[in-house]
């Protein structure tokens, strides 16, 4: 499996020059928020967004200055949400190390995110491009909603596959979509080449978010961190939903209330987790869930084909195999 580290080399130049931007975007003259943006900035991820944006503006008919800046902008949103994502469920780590809020205030939090929104909209501003400004308008508005209806199902976590598939897709599919997107509108490639590649984006997230959700039913020792984290935050992920379906009635509603008992403290965690993870892996249900992420890696491979077989292409593919088959 190709690395992130090699395909970002093989994109090159490109790939540096959108670095030296986000530096630049990310600085300061105010000491407080300096340090903060540093202590952020030192923790960049995978950055798959800034790489999905490039590679799909070099697909289409090349990378412009244009596509370093869309780049920059999908991740100080993408960024700025992690942040105010932590507040809102008051998450003590990011990556590992101490979230922002906290290391620092609740209140400082929120208000680095809302500075790097604000330098998302100068930015897409100065692109003078009507169109991705209306995509990062729609990402945000499906964002929220995601969000929203995500809480709205917090008093009762008991969803069904369809509302699954529409909060991942108002969120991680939306996000990753807007970047393929915004990409190929950032070196005016065709309607054709647009639709495509936001096509391929919107696949490729759900295949990411689909193995995030059947990592969280691994041996945590194998995986390197803890499982179970969905159920803990009181969120039910296909592996599950699916179990509970395929489950007689009286053992179902025994693990809804494991579950629930889990969440709420009130029985031993490392038993209930083992009786909810032997629950979902009798009745197949992490074995449902990576059936359908090939179903919609599949379907990724397919929207690229209008594409001739060049490097841009072949690396987005490796991105695609990288997000199906991490081991993290």
């Amino acid at each position: 499996m190709t690395s992130i580290e090699d395909i970002r080399q093989q994109v090159g130049d490109a790939f540096n020059r959108y670095e030296k931007a986000f530096a630049l975007a990310m600085q300061s003259n105010n000491p407080l928020l300096h340090n903060v943006l540093d202590y952020v900035r030192a923790k960049k991820g995978k950055q798959l967004r800034p790489l999905l944006v490039l590679l799909s503006a070099e697909l289409s008919r090349g990378v412009t200055e244009k596509s370093i800046q869309t780049a920059v902008a999908f991740e100080l949103l993408h960024t700025a949400t992690l942040i105010h994502d932590d507040v809102v469920d008051a998450s003590a780590l990011r990556r590992g190390t101490p979230s922002v809020q906290a290391k620092w205030t609740n209140k400082i939090a929120v208000l680095v995110g809302d500075y790097m929104l604000s330098r998302v909209i100068d930015i897409i501003a100065n692109l003078h491009n009507t169109a991705i400004l209306n995509i990062l308008s729609r990402l945000s508005d499906s964002l929220c909603q995601g969000e929203l209806m995500q809480l709205h199902h917090n008093d009762s976590m008991w969803i069904d596959e369809a509302q699954y598939f529409q909060i991942i897709d108002n969120k991680t599919a939306q996000l990753f979509a807007s970047c393929t997107e915004a990409g190929a509108e950032s070196c005016a490639a065709t309607m054709r080449q647009v639709t495509a590649l936001r096509e391929f984006g919107r696949q490729l997230g759900i295949c990411f978010q689909l193995k995030d959700d059947i990592f969280d039913y691994s041996d945590a020792e194998e995986l390197g961190k803890p499982t179970m984290s969905d159920i803990r935050d009181g969120k039910a992920t296909l592996p599950l939903i699916i179990s509970l379906q395929r489950a007689p009635k009286e053992e179902a509603e025994q693990i809804r209330q494991t579950a629930e008992a889990f969440i709420d403290g009130t029985t031993n965690a490392a038993d209930a987790e083992q009786e909810i993870k032997s629950f979902v892996l009798r009745y197949e249900g992490v074995r449902y869930a990576a059936a359908r992420m090939n179903e919609h890696k599949n379907s990724a491979i397919e929207a690229l084909r209008i594409f001739p077989d060049v490097s841009a292409k072949k690396n987005l593919i490796a991105l695609l195999e990288y997000a199906v088959n991490r081991t993290h």
